[in-house]
């Protein structure tokens, strides 16, 4: 359904009304398309402080094909170096590597903070870098104008690992993810040919792929090289057939709860799986004290056991391969909770669960990465048969004042699953525009 109140905000009456009433005037977001497969304009480099990395950084934000600047009128994005930073003092170069520019980011723009891991054992450091956090989440609930905040940690001495990163959130590809923290570990990027096609080579299985997020997500993995795999229950066949079909994708009908469900997989793709994509998931809801069993059993056993069971036994058989990636899909219900979704909200927030557990041990044992989107509001044919003013709520109730669209959780999840995110590990990343609520 389209947000009518976007487009009515968009001209100039809507402009004047909302402004004078103090409503929310949400900018149309610039998402990838073939013709705006960048961001438009020169990328300010900043360094807070003395660091010892702007050489490094200046390498990677140049590889990434952006005019990379230390001074323009109206910068397309802005990173931050503020690694030196490690007492509350030095928190003020920070500010004032910011302050006299960031009213000049154009609309749309992109803001990253570089940072590293708060130090388990100097409490100065610790206090100044968690900060950031504070900082970077403040300053993306009011830069506004369809722009988007970040903070990266990065391990000592392993910048080189945030390549595929700083390529995902400084590129229309990130258009609705803000406010977000993500913390790289130090595991070499394996390469990539060619970053037109990253996922070239690789096999990917998707489930839930028949319509909406899945469908979406098998699409930009097909887009970016990968051979796809589209999962989905035998009662949407005809559709998932049709998906499939359109990306020159296999199609599998299978009841992802079904016991020999990881068999009937691996049977599927012989050669191993590179990419493992869990988006099958199901709503029962109904407040808790009128929830009959089965609602909750259904709900958990689809978005959470399933999730489990199959990756389980594919990781033991060996046919995620080594250099694979899992990506689980989570939700803000699992981070927030929702009235009326106990059972949604506790299958999601055990994706969060399984993904914090499974994540090191998985590289360790397997050369396996395992993270989780978290969408927040998505414009899909669930959303739109919410009524009206919550719909309206949930469009509102983020710092880019939107619903996101499906494709917003598949190129993160198409991030999470290029060869150059290997460093990318544990991670639950909020798909949301910067929901107002929870974390």
């Amino acid at each position: 359904m389209a947000d009518r109140y976007l487009h009515f905000t968009g001209t100039a009456p809507g402009r004047f009304l909302t402004r004078r009433l103090g409503l929310p005037q949400p900018a149309p977001l610039r998402r990838w398309s073939p013709g705006t497969p960048s961001l438009d304009g020169p990328l300010l480099h900043l360094t807070a402080g003395k660091s010892a990395a702007t050489e490094e950084l200046a390498a990677l934000l140049t590889a990434t094909g952006l005019d990379v600047t230390a001074r323009a009128e109206r910068p397309a994005g802005m990173v931050v170096d503020a690694t030196a930073v490690d007492t509350p003092r030095t928190l003020a170069d920070v500010h004032a590597a910011l302050h006299p520019v960031i009213r000049s980011l154009a609309p749309g723009g992109r803001v990253v903070v570089v940072g590293v891991r708060p130090s388990a054992d100097d409490h100065h450091q610790a206090a100044a870098q968690q900060a950031l956090e504070g900082f970077v989440r403040s300053l993306g609930k009011e830069i506004g104008r369809g722009a988007t905040v970040q903070l990266l940690r990065v391990a000592p001495d392993a910048l080189a690992s945030a390549g595929s990163t700083l390529r995902f959130l400084l590129s229309p590809r990130s258009a609705y993810v803000s406010g977000q923290v993500i913390e790289l570990t130090s595991a070499a990027p394996d390469p990539v040919a060619d970053w037109e096609v990253p996922l070239a080579g690789r096999t990917a299985l998707v489930t839930g792929a028949a319509r909406g997020i899945g469908a979406s997500v098998a699409s930009v993995l097909a887009r970016d090289g990968a051979r796809v795999v589209c999962l989905d229950v035998p009662q949407a066949k005809d559709e998932l057939t049709r998906t499939a079909d359109r990306l020159g994708a296999a199609a599998l009908p299978l009841d992802i709860t079904a016991d020999d469900a990881a068999e009937r997989i691996a049977a599927a793709v012989p050669g191993g799986l590179d990419v493992l994509v869990h988006n099958a998931g199901i709503t029962r809801d109904r407040r808790l004290a009128n929830m009959p069993a089965d609602r909750w059993a259904s709900v958990v056993d689809v978005n959470l056991d399933s999730v489990l069971r199959t990756t389980d036994a594919l990781l033991e058989a060996g046919t995620v391969r080594r250099g694979g990636r899992i990506v689980a899909t989570a939700s803000i219900a699992g981070i927030a909770g929702n009235n009326g979704q106990t059972n949604y909200a506790a299958s999601k927030a055990g994706i969060i669960g399984l993904v914090r557990s499974l994540a090191p041990r998985a590289a360790a044992d397997h050369g396996v990465t395992v993270n989780a989107v978290a969408p927040g509001f998505i414009e899909t044919k669930m959303t739109a048969a919410v009524p009206l003013f919550i719909r309206e709520a949930g469009r509102r109730m983020n710092s880019l004042s939107q619903g996101g669209l499906p494709v917003d959780v598949a190129e993160t999840t198409a991030w999470f699953a290029q060869p150059a995110s290997t460093a990318v590990n544990g991670q639950i990343v909020r798909v949301c525009g910067q929901s107002l609520l929870g974390a």
